[in-house]
């Protein structure tokens, strides 16, 4: 398959710039996102990252890349205040319930996956997790120490920050200001406060542990995603990605170890998804308003979900409200509405060219035209949306006019389920629909809507009211849009 022609430019946080993107071999993209660390139900905030990388994945494969996305999961070396000291949050949490950490990270890893199946997010092509890869990291830590980049102390392993002039490359931050970033009492054992740990000392009291030249112990945090993305995509590779919480200390350390290490780039580009709020307040646990994935399943179907997510460009911080949900299922109705239509049309729709094509045809263009110049411009994700809902305008307007032929309705579908579907993950697919909840009802339903139509033309608006009643007592909604009438099965 060959890459299509494209301008995709992307805002790379290391430098903070709009740049051209152009991948470092040819036809292919390698691509580390940083995983959840499994030691609780993953949240919305997990929700807006994941998506929004997931559609950065599937639009360079529909732009014909061979893509490899490496997406790791974090089952140790995680403290509690994301630096050098406190709890392993998985050992933690494995303590308060009595069961082995791994128990705690295997539980939840499957959570994790559960919720993402739930939002049409799909596997990434490896899930390495840092358990497996402590070899890796003790390797790296021992190139540090010989570099001169790495000091022992107590038992642990620190990153001399001093020795790696370009500390601070990423976040902008000053080094004299970067005191671990974090709120935590600096060890005593370290020469500068800016160092971090490579690799900790474990005391008898704790679980998880490996040996090492350094005596029982386990991998700092930071080391971890430095190791796993270097094993599987080189020590350069195209494109770091995670949460902007991330940016400072996590992702500033793994480009000063990594790059220290091996003398090479690391990653090429760097992105970073924004947070999300709940009605204008930062969603956090310590504020009790956070929302676990699965308990928002349970209320909204998982492509609405994605359709609000991705309504939001990935750089900026979403704001989850209830009318803010509703405007997204509102808005997939039609995308769902305009899909039913088309393929209903290819069913009855004569072949050899028709009056109606053109119109088809150029409605077809646009989209193509739009959607691409949307997704090229750093993952635009709201503008591709806005050109969804146009071509769903005008693809209504058109079936309802001229006849239009079966190839040129097929060419619109086409297109049509390739962004929508294919790139944005909106769609149902051939002979489902929005979460399997129509099925097999679709045909049936298009048939009531159009009797339903005629009842209206003719203002026979008792009958209409008798059918739509008759309908809500089966558990079927009927809403009249501006872009006509849509159904959705309740429950």
């Amino acid at each position: 398959m060959t890459v299509r022609d494209h301008n995709l430019h992307l805002v790379n946080t290391l430098g903070r710039l709009k740049e051209r993107f152009v991948p470092l071999v040819p036809g292919h993209v390698g691509i580390y996102v940083c995983g959840p660390t499994v030691y609780s139900d993953a949240h919305l905030g997990h929700a807006k990252s994941y998506v929004s990388f997931d559609a950065i994945i599937r639009y360079f494969r529909h732009l014909g890349y061979k893509v490899k996305y490496v997406q790791n999961i974090t089952d140790v070396g995680h403290l509690l205040d994301n630096a050098d000291e406190g709890e392993d949050k998985i050992e933690r949490r494995a303590k308060l319930e009595r069961v082995h950490p791994l128990e705690i990270a295997e539980a939840y890893a499957r959570s994790y996956f559960k919720d993402m199946e739930g939002l049409g997010v799909a596997y990434a092509d490896l899930h390495p997790r840092a358990t497996q890869h402590i070899p890796e990291q003790i390797e790296i830590i021992e190139q540090l120490i010989a570099k001169g980049n790495a000091y022992a102390a107590g038992g642990n392993i620190y990153f001399s920050v001093g020795s790696w002039k370009e500390y601070g490359c990423l976040s902008g931050r000053d080094t004299d200001d970067a005191v671990e970033g974090t709120r935590v009492t600096v060890r005593g054992d370290k020469r500068d406060p800016r160092d971090f740990a490579l690799w900790k000392h474990a005391d008898p009291s704790h679980i998880q542990w490996w040996r090492s030249p350094w005596g029982k112990g386990y991998p700092g945090w930071h080391i971890e995603c430095s190791a796993m993305s270097m094993k599987y995509l080189g020590e350069e590779f195209d494109i770091h990605g995670g949460g902007l919480e991330n940016q400072f200390p996590h992702h500033e350390c793994e480009i000063a170890q990594s790059r220290a290490a091996t003398g090479k780039g690391f990653a090429r580009y760097w992105l970073h998804n924004n947070m999300i709020n709940r009605d204008g307040v930062k969603m956090s646990k310590s504020l009790g308003n956070g929302i676990l994935i699965k308990d928002l399943l349970k209320e909204v179907p998982g492509t609405t979900v994605r359709a609000f997510l991705l309504g939001t460009h990935y750089r900026s911080a979403a704001n989850f409200t209830d009318e803010g949900v509703k405007a997204a299922h509102a808005g997939l109705e039609r995308l769902h509405f305009v899909l039913g239509a088309m393929r209903d049309r290819m069913k009855s729709a004569p072949s050899g060219a028709q009056p109606g094509d053109a119109a088809v045809g150029d409605a077809v263009v646009t989209l193509d035209r739009d959607f691409h110049a949307a997704m090229d411009d750093d993952f635009n994700t709201p503008i591709a949306m806005s050109s969804l809902y146009e071509f769903a305008k005008r693809m209504n307007a058109a079936l309802a006019g001229a006849p239009v032929s079966k190839e040129a309705c097929g060419a619109a579908l086409d297109t049509y389920v390739a962004l929508a579907g294919g790139v944005l993950g909106l769609l149902p697919v051939e002979g489902d629909s929005e979460d399997g909840r129509k099925g097999d009802l679709e045909p049936v339903m298009q048939v009531v809507l159009d009797v339903r139509r005629l009842l209206r033309e003719r203002k026979l608006f008792d009958l209409t009211d008798v059918l739509r009643d008759r309908l809500a007592s089966v558990g079927i909604d009927v809403k009249d849009t501006k872009d006509g009438p849509v159904w959705q099965r309740r429950g």
